[in-house]
């Protein structure tokens, strides 16, 4: 039993030119011809065929496809056992990020239900949300992410006044801080970067000291973390980097 090329394309669900492709650079030669010369596919083509298939998915190169099938010392069942464990591992993290999509979907639906004129009222001229599909691109399928949103999916809008009032509270007893020359590693500004380290447990999910300082890195590395904070005062965001990293080791030679 053979088949033609466009019925092992629908089969497949691939298209005539990709096993022309295939065909061309030896991944995948048709066991036989017609009178005509036209590709005629066998059984042992199509397994190949799914073969190859299968590592395509899992994301591997048509290279290492073929240095795979070709090698003389692999058995065909140690192919499969292989594929077997390397889709058992992606089902298990697409299954991850699908709970990760759902609480960020359950907290957009629930999450800042604010009119236009709430949110100016409590934010001013800052969306809350502006950065929203960014930070669920970076961080999406983490634990802190997941606890954020589940936090702000609870949150009314005296809440959201009550941590503005903070941030703006803070804000000003940095600025005036910075004014007054106090050093990145005094006590004064260690004490500021530890409330806002706290600020961020407090409202939105655990922070150790670690994930403080690359937040502080963060402040800096990104042009508009760093035009947030510079906003407050020109070189905030590299004090408060330099603040946050001496407050942790602070309490690293406490502990």
């Amino acid at each position: 039993m053979s088949y033609s090329v466009g019925q092992v394309a629908g089969f497949a669900g691939v298209t005539v030119r990709t096993l022309h492709h295939y065909d061309e650079i030896g991944l995948l030669a048709p066991g036989e011809r017609s009178h005509a010369g036209h590709r005629r596919y066998s059984d042992a083509d199509l397994d190949r065929l799914q073969q190859i298939l299968f590592y395509r998915e899992l994301g591997f190169p048509l290279d290492e496809v073929a240095a795979l099938l070709d090698d003389p010392e692999a058995d065909p069942r140690a192919h499969l056992r292989r594929q077997h464990e390397l889709l058992t591992a992606r089902i298990e993290k697409l299954q991850k990020m699908a709970a990760a999509v759902e609480h960020a979907m359950e907290a957009r639906k629930m999450g800042i239900n604010l009119t236009p004129e709430e949110r100016f009222e409590v934010f001013g001229d800052k969306d809350p949300e502006q950065y929203a599909e960014e930070a669920e691109q970076r961080w999406g399928g983490t634990e802190a992410y997941a606890e954020s949103q589940r936090r702000a999916a609870r949150y009314t809008k005296d809440d959201w006044k009550r941590v503005q009032a903070e941030v703006d509270a803070w804000s000003e007893r940095y600025e005036a801080l910075m004014a007054s020359g106090e050093p990145p590693t005094g006590q004064a500004a260690m004490d500021l970067a530890e409330e806002h380290r706290r600020h961020i447990s407090k409202w939105f999910y655990e922070c150790p000291y670690e994930m403080h300082q690359c937040l502080g890195e963060m402040y800096v590395s990104d042009e508009r973390f760093k035009a947030f904070y510079d906003s407050m005062r020109p070189g905030l965001a590299e004090h408060l980097r330099d603040a946050i990293t001496a407050n942790a080791a602070r309490y690293a030679r406490e502990a």
